[in-house]
């Protein structure tokens, strides 16, 4: 593949993969590998936002119900209860512990508000392994008052100025029976409506969204769900749905194994929600936030933690921002639990980083990509294998990638012709490919072991860097890229300026 750059050109990239990113549940961010995971995501790529389900689930201990005089806990809790007389109180203590380690980390929340409280669930539906509740709530203004009552304590310790630029989206996938009981789009309907009026009651300037919907149904729940609005001028800032590229997984064991999406197709099921949205004269050009991506939407796909996930994933941030204003890789880390708690480092999880912070390769491809923002000028090139941009100063960066779904060895060459200015120039490769950084294959010729020692965990951390190379060169690049590589090259003048006396590989 031969192209020409004259400079001249500027072509369409909106690199928006920072805006957010994923995580597991909210009380989990209580644990230490979960600090240090996020920690080192956040020092090595950094990320503005981050958004995960479990607000108010039971582990945060935000939502209390009690009658004076009545037990809430013990063989006699609740004993001679009487709903007339029981009041609602709010713990901050450990939402408290949870921000706090967020603004250490300098990122701040994309809110989702889920799932359900004990006290306040209508029924007993959950999901996952930590049984999140996802029913409606018995009681909609106690609902209500729950959500005024957390932006405020939110407001009131890390100031009204700052919070309200937090985004506020209501629940999570309420098409999908799993999340929401039965699916029942106008039980969601109402949920939204009373959620948003509480949000914008607090303060207007929050900007409030949803339905965070996922697949099968998307453009019916979409539609209504904007229908609705309409009708009811409910408050609505942004849309928001989620977006994953395989097909239902065969299991076997702990794992299930999906297959991906053509690369060719895929954006197919995202296709149609700029156009819904746009239908509508209200919401034309309102912005589209994916809070969830990712190729498989199981956390124990190994397609997770290979090269393969780090190639297409590349593919998709180079044209993601074109209709979306964000979009969430889900998730930063491998602390997580939705199907329990893993049995080994690699197990498919949906983390860019595996337990042990061991990068995986995906994790590459977002560092890739946030290097394209430093001295960012405009895209010169955008094809299915690189992005070209060119910088302020007159460089250019880039990133390469070979997606071979079929494992069968393909190989493909890159060659560039660039407008240098000069011709002393250097050009340096990062390169994530299955020989040079494929710490899934050293971890497997390791015996796969479920507990790493700390000496095996230092080689997995290792093996997991890319290969770094230098050469001198004119104007030209020439990659030739392994199956499922990602390579950021760079190009810039270096004109040789040697010390006197100084001769570079000298020896007498």
């Amino acid at each position: 593949m031969n192209y020409k750059i004259t400079g001249d050109e500027n072509i369409t990239f909106n690199n928006n993969a920072f805006y957010c990113i994923g995580t597991g549940r909210m009380g989990l961010a209580l644990q230490k590998q979960y600090y240090e995971q996020l920690k080192f995501v956040q020092e090595k790529i950094g990320f503005e936002h981050i958004r995960g389900h479990g607000l108010f689930h039971n582990d945060m201990a935000i939502y209390r119900e009690f009658q004076p005089g009545v037990p809430e806990f013990g063989p006699h809790a609740w004993e001679g209860r009487d709903e007339k007389k029981v009041q609602v109180e709010y713990n901050w203590t450990y939402l408290d512990m949870v921000m706090d380690s967020y603004k250490e980390l300098h990122i701040k929340p994309f809110i989702e508000l889920g799932f359900m409280p004990k006290q306040l669930a209508s029924g007993d539906n959950t999901i996952f392994y930590w049984k999140g509740n996802t029913t409606p709530p018995n009681n909609y203004d106690r609902w209500a008052n729950l959500i005024k009552a957390t932006l405020q304590h939110l407001m009131d310790r890390y100031g009204t100025e700052e919070v309200v630029t937090w985004p506020v989206e209501v629940w999570n996938e309420p098409n999908l029976p799993g999340f929401w009981k039965d699916a029942n789009m106008e039980e969601y309907f109402k949920l939204y409506d009373v959620s948003s009026r509480a949000v914008k009651e607090v303060d207007k300037r929050f900007k409030v969204g949803g339905p965070a919907v996922c697949g099968g149904t998307d453009k019916e729940w979409i539609k209504a769900f904007l229908e609705f609005v309409r009708k009811n001028k409910c408050p609505l800032d942004f849309v928001s749905r989620h977006h994953y590229t395989t097909e239902f997984p065969n299991y076997d064991g702990h794992y299930g194994y999906p297959k991906l999406h053509p690369k060719t197709k895929c954006f197919e099921q995202l296709d149609s929600t700029r156009g819904i949205v746009d239908s509508f004269k209200e919401f034309k050009g309102m912005d589209i936030n994916v809070t969830e991506f990712n190729t498989s939407y199981i956390p124990n796909a190994p397609l997770h933690d290979m090269n393969l996930n780090a190639a297409y994933i590349a593919l998709m941030l180079s044209t993601f921002g074109d209709n979306h204003k964000s979009y969430s890789y889900w998730t930063f880390g491998d602390i997580f639990e939705e199907g329990g708690v893993p049995y080994t480092p690699f197990h498919g999880g949906f983390g860019l980083v595996a337990n042990g912070l061991i990068p995986k390769p995906t994790f590459w491809t977002f560092a890739f990509y946030k290097k394209l923002t430093k001295g960012y000028e405009k895209c010169v090139l955008k094809t299915p294998e690189c992005i070209v941009t060119k910088c302020k100063d007159g460089s250019f960066r880039g990133i390469a990638w070979n997606i071979d779904d079929k494992l069968s060895g393909k190989e493909i060459t890159l060659n560039l012709t660039l407008p240098m200015e000069t011709k002393e120039n250097v050009l340096i490769t990062e390169l994530v490919d299955e020989e040079v950084c494929n710490p899934l294959k050293v971890w497997h010729d390791m015996g796969e072991p479920a507990n790493p020692s700390q000496d095996e965990l230092e080689l997995l951390r290792t093996s997991a860097q890319p290969f770094v190379k230098t050469e001198r060169c004119k104007n030209k690049v020439s990659l030739n890229l392994k199956e499922n590589a990602v390579c950021y090259f760079e190009i810039k003048s270096a004109p040789i300026k040697s010390d006197r006396g100084y001769t570079y590989g000298r020896l007498n």
